[in-house]
Order: structure tokens, then C-alpha cells, then sequence
């Protein structure tokens, strides 16, 4: 029996691309022998210090309540629960367009088993620091000159390989999902492999 290896997503909920990879690597779990585990990035910390139009700061300065109110739900009820919370997070944001509110994360929290009264860390800098270090950990070993979505797998002799992407739209099903996986799973584990792109055409297609 083929033994499962687990792979780890960092992603910002207010990332329609991290939440179609998202989606799609759940499809993959279904179809090929890996284990999901979530956990958060920020791209408004990324985006600390740079130039950007004005649109994408205004975005940025809202997008810091649900990275706040995921990192005080994993801190107080366990790193797993990123999973069911992310679902009921990108499921609001991203399909029926909720606000960036204390309404979107208190529901959120009550669909993934979490006190909802967590929804008010939204507002706080109390978790920033524990923030600051699951950003660092994911993206320090990919670079900082991509966002999200980044996956880390284990490499070729099992030290961690990292890569940002992969930005597919729609998510990919069955074993369509997996076919994907084993071809970015073949680059993640070629040594020198860095980066396959063409522009993009299409947006986020959320089915």
C-alpha cells in the first residue's frame, strides 16, 4: 500500500486563486494517497512597504480580520480546525460575497465547531506576532516575490520542497484533480524546477 505523505497549503482567505488550489487539492486527497493541512499567510504583511494601486490597498487593509480570526482559531482550538474554518470562510467570501464583517466571521467560526466570539480578534493585534511567524514559515522557503496560494511537499529525499501555484480555474475534480497533482508533484520534485506560467485569460470560475 502506498504510503500517504502530507502536504501543507498557506493560504489568505480573500485569495479567490488560494481558495480555487484549495478546492482542488481537497479533490486530490480523494483520489491520491496525501493529507491536506492548512495554514495561514497574510498578503497584507506581504504587501507591507510596497507601492500598489490604490483598489488593491483598499483590499488589503480589510483582509487583515479574517487572518486574524484564523490564526486566533488555531491558536485556541488547534491547528486542524483551519480546514473547516477556511471552507466556511471562502465559502462566504468568495461564493456569496459576504462583507469582510464581525457577521462573516462569527458565522464562520459557528460552522467549524469554534466560538464565534473569536470573531472580535478581527480587530485586535493580539495574535499578530503568531501571524507574522506562519507567513514567515510558509513563504521564506519559496521567496517573497509570489503570494498565494504556496504548497509544500516533501522533496526527491524528503526535505520540504516548496512552490507557489498552482493557479488553475475551475478547480479540477476526480481524477482530473489528480492527474494535475502528479504532474505538479513530478516539477516540485526536479531539482532546479522553478516556474511554468502564461497569462491568464480567465478569472476565478467558482463551481
Amino acid at each position: 500500500m502506498t504510503e500517504r505523505e502530507t502536504v501543507d497549503m498557506w493560504f489568505d482567505p480573500v485569495c479567490p486563486w488560494a481558495w480555487m488550489t484549495s478546492r482542488w487539492l481537497l479533490e486530490v486527497e480523494k483520489v491520491r494517497p496525501l493529507d491536506i493541512r492548512f495554514h495561514v499567510m497574510s498578503l497584507s504583511v506581504l504587501n507591507e512597504g510596497r507601492e500598489l494601486p490604490a483598489d488593491y490597498r483598499q483590499l488589503l487593509d480589510t483582509a487583515w480580520g479574517p487572518v486574524r480570526v484564523c490564526i486566533a482559531a488555531a491558536e485556541t482550538a488547534g491547528p486542524e480546525v483551519l480546514r473547516d474554518l477556511y471552507t466556511a470562510l471562502g465559502t462566504r467570501i468568495h461564493l456569496q460575497k459576504y462583507d469582510r464583517n464581525e457577521k462573516l466571521y462569527a458565522e464562520a467560526l459557528s460552522d467549524a465547531g469554534v466560538d464565534p466570539g473569536l470573531a472580535a480578534e478581527a480587530d485586535s493585534d493580539k495574535w499578530d506576532e503568531k501571524l507574522r511567524a506562519s507567513h514567515d514559515a510558509g513563504m521564506k522557503p519559496v521567496g517573497m516575490d509570489v503570494g498565494t496560494p504556496v504548497i509544500h511537499a516533501p522533496g526527491p529525499a524528503g526535505e520540504p520542497v516548496a512552490i507557489f501555484g498552482p493557479v488553475v480555474t475551475p478547480a479540477p475534480k476526480g481524477e482530473a484533480a489528480g492527474k494535475l497533482w502528479d504532474g505538479v508533484r513530478l516539477c516540485m520534485s526536479t531539482p532546479g524546477f522553478f516556474e511554468l506560467k502564461r497569462t491568464r485569460d480567465l478569472g476565478p470560475i467558482f463551481e
